[in-house]
C-alpha cells in the first residue's frame, strides 16, 4: 500500500507543479536584468570612422560623376574601369573596418590618409575664399555654383574630417605611421586632377557625354 502511494505521488505531483523550466526561463531579480541589458548591447563597428571616410569617399566620387565632371582615374582606366576599381576598393575599404583584431589597420591608415590628402588637394587647386565663419571655402571649382557648390565645400570637409579621426581614433598610435603613405600621394592626386581636367576639356569637346556636361556647360 505505501509503495502504491509513493509510486502515484511520483505520477501526480509533476503534474500538479507543472514541468520543470529550464534555468533559462527562471525568474531573474531586477539588478539581473539591468546587468545582462547593460552586457548585452550591441557592438560598435571595429572602425567607425574608417567606415565614415570610404562611405564618404564614395559620396565624393559619386557626386563627381553625377555632376558631369567623370570620375576620379577615369583618364587612366576609362569609366568601366574607373568604375570597376571603385566598386572593388570600396567594399573592401568597407569590410576591413568591420573587422577586429588589427591586421587591416595598416591598410585602413593609408586609405585613410590618400582620402585626407585627395581632400586637401581641392584647396590647393581651386581658389579659395572664406565664408562669414571665417572658414576657408572653395570659390569655385569643377563647374559648380550655388547650392552645387555648397554642397561639395560640405563633402570635403566631411570627408577630411572622418579621415583624420579614422587615423587618430581608429587606428592604435604604433600604426598611424602607415597614413604617411597616404599623405604622400598628395603631389600624385595633384597631378591626376590637374591631368583629369585637361583631359575631361578635351573630351568635352570631341566626345560629348553626360558625365563631362559640367565642363560644356561651364
Amino acid at each position: 500500500m505505501f509503495a502504491f502511494s509513493a509510486q502515484l505521488g511520483e505520477i501526480v505531483n509533476p503534474l500538479v507543479r507543472g514541468p520543470r523550466l529550464p534555468e533559462r526561463y527562471h525568474r531573474r531579480s531586477p539588478c539581473q536584468i539591468v546587468r545582462m541589458a547593460s552586457t548585452e548591447r550591441p557592438r560598435r563597428p571595429a572602425h567607425p570612422w574608417a567606415t565614415a571616410t570610404a562611405v564618404l569617399t564614395a559620396t565624393h566620387h559619386g557626386f563627381e560623376l553625377a555632376t558631369g565632371v567623370g570620375l576620379v582615374l577615369q583618364p587612366e582606366l576609362g569609366l568601366a574601369g574607373s568604375g570597376a576599381f571603385w566598386g572593388l576598393q570600396l567594399p573592401v575599404w568597407l569590410v576591413l573596418a568591420s573587422r577586429r583584431g588589427g591586421r587591416g589597420d595598416p591598410l585602413l591608415a593609408a586609405w585613410s590618409g590618400a582620402a585626407l590628402a585627395g581632400a586637401v588637394v581641392h584647396f590647393v587647386l581651386w581658389p579659395v575664399r572664406r565664408n562669414r565663419f571665417g572658414i576657408p571655402v572653395l570659390a569655385e571649382a569643377e563647374g559648380l555654383d550655388g547650392v552645387g557648390l555648397s554642397a561639395y565645400n560640405t563633402i570635403l570637409y566631411a570627408w577630411g574630417a572622418t579621415a583624420a579621426l579614422s587615423i587618430l581614433v581608429d587606428i592604435p598610435r604604433g600604426r598611424r605611421r602607415w597614413a604617411l603613405v597616404g599623405l604622400a600621394t598628395l603631389p600624385l592626386q595633384r597631378f591626376s586632377a590637374a591631368r583629369h581636367f585637361t583631359w575631361l576639356a578635351g573630351q568635352a569637346a570631341e566626345a560629348p557625354a553626360w558625365w563631362n556636361r559640367a565642363v560644356r556647360s561651364a
